[in-house]
């Protein structure tokens, strides 16, 4: 009875990304590369970046742009509800110096099953502060996150390293929601769908 259950979500969560897979596109005509990316289908999952290099086209819609450590920013181009009750997230992360720029360990979180899945973007949160409510990244049944993972340790300088994260979609009444990630101060954004 638990094996049908747990097979029953998983195919349940399979169609519900391949859902958002279609209807979200594919690649947005950037020129990144395909790199490792997250350890479920997603919107976001063709478009992570491994880090060593590329451009994304210059009229990518921006939601929200905040200066981390060492001359990185984040950068948020979109946050789309679906009718399966997500929220996914997508962005970029560009190095504008000249130096190779190491990801933090703390960007993965701090759970230890979920950080014992490589690298990602587990450590991202929403925030909701009108409903006091906070949104962390969704989890697979192998407690993986539906994020961009297994990228590669450092951004070359000048390059970009793409990311999506999804989370649980905030009520309906909530447009509008504050990013938190470690290395980042918060950036206040719009759910654009």
């Amino acid at each position: 009875m638990k094996n049908v259950r747990r097979t029953g979500v998983a195919a349940l969560l399979a169609a519900t990304l391949a859902v958002s897979v279609a209807a979200c596109g594919g690649d947005e005509g950037g020129t990144q590369e395909k790199g490792p990316s997250s350890s479920a289908a997603s919107p976001g999952a063709d478009k992570a970046k491994n880090g060593s290099g590329g451009a994304t086209s210059e009229t990518e819609t921006v939601l929200a742009t905040v200066k981390g450590d060492a001359g990185v920013e984040m950068v948020i181009n979109s946050a789309t509800r679906d009718s399966g009750g997500f929220l996914t997230l997508n962005g970029q992360i560009k190095n504008t110096g000249s130096e190779a720029y190491t990801t933090p360990v703390q960007w993965s979180g701090t759970e230890e099953a979920v950080a014992a899945t490589d690298r990602s973007f587990a450590g991202m949160t929403l925030v909701d502060s009108k409903a006091k409510k906070r949104y962390y990244v969704l989890r697979d049944t192998d407690n993986r996150p539906l994020t961009t993972s297994g990228f590669d340790p450092s951004i070359s300088g000048g390059s970009a390293l793409t990311f999506f994260a999804q989370f649980p979609a905030p009520e309906a009444s909530t447009h509008e929601l504050g990013v938190q990630f470690p290395g980042f101060p918060n950036a206040t954004i719009e759910i654009s769908g």
